[in-house]
């Protein structure tokens, strides 16, 4: 009779066959997932970052068929998706008028999506790799990578931000840029469940790694330095728009005056920034009020820098087009000021219908591909030039994206980052957003001015520090001074390059050792 390789593995090890119920492992692994949401900002209880994927590990040792590792995976994911995400509700149900009940079946719908990530993680930890911590760890980094390009990505609750302000972690950002700091976290994660198991090699490398970071924090090496050239005087406008009231053509003119005062007092200052879409109409439409607000920065000595939808008339073909094409973009205009940078990263639904044409599949989207939709800047743009320094631009959900912040950081002096989270409200959702934007300053060693509509608007430094922060839900205006620093961390040099390659390495190694042990095992015993 010949054995299936589970049947051997249940035979040669008995007393790992058992497990829990499938209905408490699955309560417990989407409780795992749901926990993380309280590790990320505004909450910060960093400890959770290590324990949730504790538990989801420990839920995937027992011996088990692949079927219910993916079960329990995709449990887990759903309950980081369902909860730390939760955010999308308000935009989807507030500023969406959709129905609550059917606001909430969107956002389960969501979080089953995204949970294949990490049910995909638990069924190839379960059929292809050693189940050992170096595995999991290497798959989990595996799938947050994808998470940042696959079907356009949704780059969201990576582990490492829980540590954005723990820098005897945080400090290998700049080394290898998140994914290498949720690397630590993950594996020790695992580790520490050996180690209640009595296995605790594993522990050994864990630490080794936190020696290496820790020591990073306290050595403090400057990747990056001060270019030498004075600090510049800032001001942030957060013009606190209401969502419902911002794209109303009845309120545009109003949202220019509300804009217009605010800064009325910050001509002078070497940089007034406004949040994204802050003139909430194509520059063809708003051509006076663009020249007055130009004019006043040139007798005040200032760069003004502002948010506004770009409409590309020259780029217009009759022939092949509907219409113009048309950028979310920011454009630097006043003293000592030449550039726009035009978004990449657009939002799914948000600023672009995808798969156009398909949906005419279905009744109630018949006609979707009518709808405007944004274009897609280059990838290949040059940065603003502001008061002769170089300054990179992300605007609002594109910072989420670590290789396009990284890539846009390159011969910059620092970075800017235009937002509008009026969409989310009072949830967790626009911290989680702030919460980012510290680590992408971090990863490239740059200072960030962040300009939002409601908040959080704030200035940040090249280690990930708040220097100033606006309070939210407040007409207001940010003061402060950035500093400008050139040179590259050795993440900006190679991006995840370096943990990308760690990881296929550990995974290829654990996957032949798999094999090889699944091998040896079924051999028959020599007859002597």
């Amino acid at each position: 009779m010949r054995l299936s390789t589970t049947d051997l593995q249940k035979r040669l090890n008995p007393a790992k066959t058992k497990g829990l119920p499938l209905a408490l492992a699955l309560i417990l692994a989407w409780l795992a997932g749901a926990m993380f949401t309280l590790a990320l900002a505004p909450y910060g209880v960093w400890p959770l970052a290590v324990v949730s994927p504790a538990i989801l590990y420990a839920l995937l040792m027992p011996q088990m068929s692949t079927r219910r590792a993916f079960i329990i995976g995709e449990a887990y994911g759903m309950g980081l998706w369902c909860v730390g995400a939760f955010w999308l509700y308000t935009s989807i149900h507030v500023y969406g008028n959709t129905p609550m009940w059917l606001a909430l079946i969107l956002i389960a719908i969501m979080g089953l999506g995204m949970g294949l990530f990490h049910g995909f993680l638990a069924l190839i930890f379960n059929r292809f790799v050693g189940r050992q911590p170096f595995s999991f760890a290497a798959l989990w980094i595996l799938q947050e990578w994808l998470k940042t390009w696959l079907f356009t990505g949704f780059p969201w609750l990576f582990v490492g931000y829980a540590f954005t302000e723990q820098y005897w972690l945080s400090s290998l950002a700049p080394v290898g840029g998140v994914f290498a700091v949720s690397f630590v976290a993950v594996l020790l994660a695992a580790s520490i469940v050996e180690l209640l198991r009595r296995r605790g090699g594993y522990m050994v490398a864990s630490i080794v790694l936190l020696v290496i970071s820790t020591s990073l924090w306290l050595m403090n090496p400057q990747w990056t330095k001060p270019k030498g050239t004075p600090d510049l005087s800032v001001s942030l406008i957060q013009g606190n728009i209401p969502q419902d009231l911002k794209w109303l053509t009845e309120f545009q003119v109003e949202t220019l005056k509300i804009y217009a005062t605010l800064t009325r007092s910050e001509w002078g200052r070497d940089i007034v920034l406004w949040p994204e879409s802050s003139i909430p109409m194509f520059q063809t439409e708003a051509v006076p009020f663009i020249n007055e607000m130009v004019k006043m920065a040139n007798e005040t000595d200032t760069t003004w820098v502002t948010g506004i939808p770009y409409k590309d008339e020259a780029a217009f073909d009759p022939a092949t087009d509907k219409y113009a094409p048309f950028y979310n973009s920011v454009i630097a205009l006043g003293s000592e000021a030449e550039g726009m940078y035009k978004k990449q990263r657009l939002v799914p639904f948000g600023e672009y219908i995808p798969f156009e044409g398909m949906l005419d599949i279905l009744p109630d989207l018949a006609g979707s591909q009518d709808i405007l939709s944004y274009s897609e800047g280059s990838d290949q743009q040059a940065p603003l030039r502001v008061r002769g320094h170089n300054l990179g631009a992300a605007i609002c959900y594109e910072v989420a994206y670590p290789d396009t912040t990284r890539k846009n950081a390159i011969g910059t002096d620092f970075l800017l980052t235009i937002s509008n989270d009026a969409w989310f409200g009072t949830s967790a959702g626009p911290l989680q957003h702030l919460q980012m934007v510290q680590m992408r300053a971090l990863e490239n060693g740059r200072w960030f001015m962040r300009a939002t509509n409601t908040g959080v608007t704030a200035i940040i430094d090249h280690k990930g520090r708040i220097v100033e922060r606006a309070p939210q839900f407040e007409r207001t205006v940010l003061r402060g001074d950035i500093q400008a620093r050139v040179g590259n961390t050795p993440f900006m040099r190679f991006g995840h390059y370096p943990i990308l390659i760690i990881i296929a390495i550990l995974l290829l190694l654990s996957y032949v050792s798999r094999r090889s042990s699944t091998r040896t095992q079924a051999q028959p015993p020599s007859k002597r």
